[in-house]
């Protein structure tokens, strides 16, 4: 079941977002520049499920396969895919990881790495978010080390059940244990600063409207 707030998120900007929690004195919460949406009009949010692998060039490809297939055999419904795959020599999503993902109730993945099939993906609305492009996939070259842990994407901790949202301006991770409080913050900051741009098209000058409601 996906959890009630997925939809609450939909219509909450992450640069409200990530303003709350910079009010709140958080750090290290807005994912590197790198990873973008393959999909930049669809916003992604949901609780993370992780994954972290290596490259490991012993591997045979019949392992490399069990261990893919047992990984989207464990994600969960109602979570995003997180993935730090720790190479940017292969692709952490395709088409049929994706069609798999979709069709279990995964609400997108997030990879600090490749993706490939991406015609595909676009067409299935599975929203992705990556580092770049690559036809090479993980077979005989990669294998997972660890499975809903608390893993690193650029200076950002992920742990498992921790909040990913992400629109057009970049994603920021929402520690779960502040995730209400982030929303009920987030939704009275986007009510305060609705008043401000009615007072500057009303015509009151911008900072006499910042003195006035404190956001700018």
């Amino acid at each position: 079941m996906t959890d009630p707030r997925v939809s609450v998120l939909k219509d909450i900007y992450t640069s409200v977002i990530h303003d709350v929690m910079r009010a709140m004195g958080r750090r290290n919460f807005t994912l590197p520049p790198r990873i973008t949406p393959l999909q930049p009009d669809m916003v992604l949010t949901g609780p993370a499920f992780t994954i972290e692998g290596r490259i490991d060039e012993t591997a045979e490809a019949h392992q490399t396969l069990l261990d893919w297939t047992g990984l989207l055999s464990k994600a969960k419904a109602g979570h995003v895919w997180v993935s730090q795959p720790n190479t940017d020599v292969v692709s952490q999503m395709g088409e049929l990881s994706a069609e798999t993902l979709h069709r279990k109730g995964v609400l997108g993945a997030v990879m600090d790495g490749a993706l490939r099939d991406a015609n595909f993906i676009l067409r299935l609305g599975f929203p992705c978010w990556r580092t770049h492009h690559s036809p090479r996939d993980v077979v005989g070259m990669w294998r997972p080390v660890a499975v809903d842990q608390p893993i690193m994407l650029g200076d950002c901790l992920i742990r498992p059940g921790d909040w990913m949202h992400g629109d057009r301006d970049g994603m920021v991770v929402i520690p779960a244990e502040i995730l209400n409080e982030v929303i009920a913050g987030a939704t009275a900051a986007m009510q305060t600063e609705n008043m401000v741009r009615r007072a500057i098209l009303d015509g009151m000058d911008p900072q006499v409207a910042f003195l006035k409601h404190g956001k700018f």
